[in-house]
């Protein structure tokens, strides 16, 4: 049994190095014909991407094309709806040793899988599916299941991070002579004359320079998302530093200070939006449509979406919004803090000790390649899809339009998507359409807008929406604080600074961030 062990892995190891491209795209396909040995069997347990509409069929073609080309019999379970359920079923199998080969594991039960060491580390693995380690896995996932200097799982992205940035008006810029501002300096500059210039050409004092409102979640800190920008400049966006060498909570640094005095200066020479701390979401956007202010921080898709753009277009058709770098501190820049949702697949360590390693790299390769991609993501091609002229999976034209991959009923057979999908341009394409404005006629893509930037500076504060929160009266007292100072109830003085941190841990705020370090250290979050 030991001798065809050998055979299998070696055979395994041989077929995972072949991997031509694939004439069908700019993906690779892995190619692993059948071998002669029998299949080598991987149980994955999977996270349905429409838990409601249930598993494949047991005769789905593609579980006998991944027997046939990849020689793996896969069998599949979907783990339960609820991830209270699925916390359940994992630990219940971990309990029994009986964890299966592959399997989807929330963050909160995974660590626990790693020190009772029934994960196997998967390091190896990455050079053995080149494709997908290349789509799948950049530096920031490999981080986030690393533990020690190992990697204890595959983590592929969830939600589409970094979705947010800095726009500015570049025909008010443009009619006054200005520069895209760079600096603290240069943006403070821009603001004075979107306020006091009439860049809008009207001859009414009705337009500023910044727009926001407060805007917070569970990972920004007392003004919100909306001003992380400034912050930024000074290396203290969000409410948590998740650096090991800098771990805490950023208001109790003393360059949160320095922040709030840009921002009340900004308050006190009226060159923001005044209404910015009544407005709510919706307010925010028919102001920046209306032409209220010149520079603001927004979601791609709420700016370029075609339904989110057209109010603008209508108001402005010579209006134009481009993408630009948050200020530059004196050492620091960042549009803010990112968090990034990833969907662990854990290998068990007895499927790993079992030799299975190199089967489960090469089915996962191959879920990447063109094939893989398309198949378990769309469908047949020609059955429950064809491409559009760019490439883009659609319905439209279908010789059966019964057998739409978009159908309740063909939902079963795009259940392993959530395994393929990685937030690429052919997914996103598909979300956000390049269209022309109906009044002013230009060519737009709320696409192109996320990549932009997203490839602008950022902090990584990944993990950091995982940490407790403080209790209802500390919160509290950190919001209507920070605000007290910079709209000037509360003189901002470094001195009265002080004083109010002082009283911030009194109340608990040292407890709060000590609490939030040490589930940081053991979530294994801090870089």
């Amino acid at each position: 049994m030991k001798e065809k062990m050998k055979v299998v892995l070696v055979l395994a190891l041989m077929l995972c190095m072949t991997v031509p491209m694939f004439a069908g795209g700019g993906q690779q396909q892995t190619t692993a014909g059948a071998a002669s040995a029998d299949p080598v069997i991987i149980e994955l347990w999977y996270g349905a991407a429409v838990t409601e509409a249930g598993p494949p069929p047991a005769d789905w073609a593609v579980l006998k094309l991944i027997r046939d080309k990849l020689n793996i019999d896969l069998r599949l379970t979907a783990l339960p709806s609820s991830e209270s359920d699925q916390d359940v079923k994992v630990s219940a199998a971990a309990a029994a040793n009986s964890l299966p080969d592959l399997f989807m594991v929330r963050r909160e039960v995974w660590p626990n899988l790693v020190r009772t060491g029934l994960v196997a580390p998967v390091d190896e693995l990455y050079a053995l599916m080149p494709t997908r380690t290349r789509i799948q896995y950049d530096a920031d996932s490999i981080a986030f299941t690393t533990i020690n200097g190992k990697s204890y799982g595959l983590a592929s992205p969830g939600s589409v991070a970094r979705n947010e940035g800095m726009l500015i008006r570049k025909d008010w810029l443009d009619k006054l002579g200005l520069q895209i501002p760079v600096t603290i300096d240069d943006y403070l500059n821009v603001m004075r004359a979107f306020t006091f210039n009439d860049p809008d050409g009207n001859g009414r004092a009705d337009t500023y320079g910044y727009g926001a409102f407060i805007e917070i979640f569970n990972h920004e800190e007392g003004l919100g998302r909306r001003m992380n920008n400034f912050f930024g400049a000074y290396g203290v966006p969000g409410t948590w530093n998740m650096t090991k060498a800098n771990a805490g909570l950023n208001v109790r640094k003393p360059a949160y200070y320095d922040a709030l005095v840009l921002i009340k200066r900004m308050v006190d020479e009226k060159i923001i939006d005044p209404n910015w701390l009544s407005y709510q979401k919706d307010d925010f956007r028919a102001a920046w449509k209306q032409g209220r202010f010149g520079i603001m921080y927004e979601q791609n898709a709420a700016y370029a979406a075609e339904a989110n753009y057209a109010p603008f277009d209508a108001n402005f058709p010579n209006g134009e919004w481009v993408v630009i770098d948050a200020p530059k501190g004196p050492q620091f820049q960042s549009v803010g803090v990112y968090t990034q949702a990833y969907r662990i697949y854990a290998v068990s360590s007895k499927a790993m000790e079992a030799g299975k390693g190199p089967a489960i790299a090469r089915l996962l390769d191959w879920m990447s390649s063109d094939e893989g991609y398309f198949l378990l993501g769309w469908g047949e091609r020609g059955v429950n899809y064809v491409l559009d002229a760019n490439g883009i999976p659609t319905v439209t034209g279908l010789p059966d339009p019964s057998k739409g991959f978009t159908l309740p009923e063909m939902q079963p057979y795009t259940q392993l998507r959530n395994m393929v999908f990685y937030n690429g341009d052919v997914e996103l394409a598909a979300r956000y359409p390049t269209y022309k404005t109906a009044t002013s006629g230009k060519t737009m893509s709320a696409l192109t807008v996320l990549r932009d930037m997203q490839g602008r500076p950022w902090t990584a504060a990944v993990g950091s929406d995982a940490l407790p929160n403080p209790n209802a009266d500390l919160k509290r007292f950190y919001e209507q604080g920070v605000v007290e100072f910079v709209t000037g109830a509360r003189q901002l003085t470094r001195e009265n600074w002080n004083a109010w941190v002082a009283e911030f841990d009194r109340l608990g705020g040292a407890d709060w961030e000590k609490a939030g370090i040490a589930a940081a250290e053991a979530a294994n979050y801090l870089k």
